[in-house]
């Protein structure tokens, strides 16, 4: 799965998605030196508001273009391309944090398995996606 994104278009075009986003990290509360994933990272502003308060924060995305943006964006910040419906991280983290991603990808049995096995026992999960309807004309247009 690898949609074709114009990183400025979003950023300029889509920047309400993070800052609706940014209510989901007061429910994350995050702590310094814990161990958190973005999944679903997209240009990486998200994950930058998580580092800011301590947090040591990888994010993943399976857009190359979302990666390189989120990269240049937030050197200082670890990105990874993957793919959220089978990646697990190489040590199971504090939390998992995904906002506006989850509804893009179609497994969603992978998708929980890959989170669940990359969280530690009794890491949190905070997540927010796209709402009944969302993406139908998206999914359609495919066909």
């Amino acid at each position: 799965m690898n949609h074709q994104w114009n990183t400025g278009i979003y950023d300029a075009d889509m920047a309400f998605v993070s800052q609706f986003g940014e209510s989901l990290i007061e429910l994350l509360r995050p702590q310094p030196g814990e161990q958190i994933m973005d999944w679903g990272c997209g240009t990486g502003d998200l994950a930058a508001a998580i580092a800011a308060r301590g947090a040591i924060i990888t994010g993943i995305d399976a857009s190359d273009e979302m990666i390189q943006t989120a990269r240049d964006k937030h050197p200082q910040l670890t990105f990874i391309l993957a793919d959220g419906q089978n990646y697990t991280a190489e040590q199971p983290v504090d939390a998992v944090f995904s906002n506006a991603a989850l509804h893009w990808l179609t497994d969603a049995n992978g998708a929980a398995a890959s989170i669940a096995a990359s969280l530690r026992t009794g890491g949190r999960f905070v997540a927010e996606f796209g709402g009944l309807g969302n993406m139908h004309h998206y999914w359609n247009s495919m066909d």
